[in-house]
């Protein structure tokens, strides 16, 4: 068993034996092993759905400086999916991924900036932000 078969299992939408086969890397460390578990959970793909185990598996994975996780830890903080809401830890997460590049972090984290969601209001990071992620004519 090797984690190509596990990714290309996930990949071919054949998620019990996606979770079969990566599941052990995940309990190893590996952070898109753990993230890609955490996607079954959450979603109940190929798995049981299971909050706790998704949330503890993306949080395991953003831990490790993960882009992916960190964007996705960062939402479920957001919509209070699979733990509670919490709009400071979730800037944290988005905080965190943009700085990988992730534009759909920069946006969202842009956003809340615009609403105060987490965040104090602020119009000038917001545009700011919005600019980081390639949108360069908002406002």
């Amino acid at each position: 068993m090797d984690f190509a078969s596990g990714m290309a299992a996930f990949e071919a939408k054949h998620f019990s034996r996606a979770m079969q086969l990566l599941s052990p890397f995940a309990a190893q460390g590996d952070k898109v092993a753990q993230h890609l578990c955490a996607i079954m959970y959450q979603n109940g793909l190929g798995v049981a759905h299971n909050d706790k185990q998704a949330f503890e598996w993306m949080k395991a994975s953003a831990e490790q400086g993960y882009g992916l996780a960190q964007h996705g830890l960062g939402f479920m903080y957001l919509e209070g999916e699979c733990t509670g809401k919490n709009g400071s830890e979730a800037a944290k997460w988005f905080h965190m991924a943009g700085e990988q590049g992730l534009q759909g972090s920069l946006t969202t984290l842009a956003i809340m900036y615009q609403q105060g969601n987490g965040v104090p209001q602020d119009e000038q990071e917001a545009k700011r932000l919005f600019k980081l992620a390639g949108f360069d004519d908002l406002g």
